[in-house]
């Protein structure tokens, strides 16, 4: 009886030992995938299903965690990566969201309108660095029937964006309507010289101080039309009454001339 007792106790601490030995390898085990996986990082994926060419909003998205190891640079793990960004292809709910899959909202503003690059080259040529949503002229110079011409070409076109090589500014896109895509090419590819200046966006004071649009002046042009009308009207009038005022003074004059000679 005794003995096995003594037996049975042997057998459970036998027991216990090869469990914490079990245990502790298992936890090491747990530690290596962990260290080998990573901590969890947080990723962005669609709340909702998102539309093509749709505005990314924060109600849109939501987080998911992926270990570290699996993290690749196209995921998006800053919220600020998805700021004022569009989609260009459907995403359902759930799906994760990738740098690939994004696009400036600026970009795309009109599906009318098409991005064309213009580089400088030895035949494009720009005035000053150009920024995102700055306003440009393009001036063509090319030879038309054996005589070289100089014409505006656009205006007020819209930078879309802007190209860098290692800092360095080297062109823009330029977002223009579909219709005016052929004609830029043909310039693009058989002018003499294309010259992009930043358009004004303001008008010079007397002083020489630029007065931005709608400042200093709040009327609409048809008021200043109108004001310009009036103004020009009262002028006339003017001139027309120093007219008559100087014909009566040289009417009265001649009378007295006149009567100086009858007397």
């Amino acid at each position: 009886m005794l003995e096995s007792k003594r037996k049975a106790i042997i057998f459970l601490v036998i027991a216990f030992i090869l469990a914490a030995i079990a245990g502790i390898l298992l936890l090491q085990k747990v530690e290596e995938l962990n260290s080998d996986l990573g901590r969890q990082v947080e990723v962005y994926v669609a709340n909702t299903n998102i539309s093509s060419r749709e505005i990314i909003t924060p109600e849109a998205i939501t987080t998911d965690e992926i270990p570290r190891r699996f993290v690749r640079d196209e995921h998006v793990t800053d919220i600020e990566e998805l700021y004022n960004k569009v989609s260009v292809v459907p995403l359902s709910k759930g799906e994760l969201i990738t740098k690939n899959m994004l696009k400036d909202a600026t970009a795309v503003t009109d599906s009318n309108h098409r991005l064309i690059a213009l580089l400088k080259s030895d035949n494009v040529f720009f005035d000053e660095e150009l920024h995102t949503l700055d306003r440009v002229d393009i001036i063509v110079s090319h030879t038309f029937n054996g005589k070289p011409e100089t014409n505006v070409f656009m205006t007020d076109v819209n930078v879309a964006k802007v190209a860098r090589n290692s800092e360095e500014f080297v062109g823009i896109q330029v977002e223009i309507p579909f219709a005016k895509v052929t004609e830029l090419i043909h310039m693009q590819n058989y002018a003499d010289s294309i010259r992009v200046v930043k358009a004004n966006v303001g008008q010079f004071a007397g002083d020489g101080q630029l007065i931005e649009q709608g400042e200093g002046n709040e009327q609409n042009p048809s008021e200043n039309e109108e004001a310009q009308s009036q103004e020009n009207e009262g002028s006339d009038n003017k001139v027309k009454q120093n007219d008559k005022e100087t014909k009566e003074k040289n009417k009265e004059e001649n009378k007295e001339k006149n009567n100086d000679s009858s007397e």
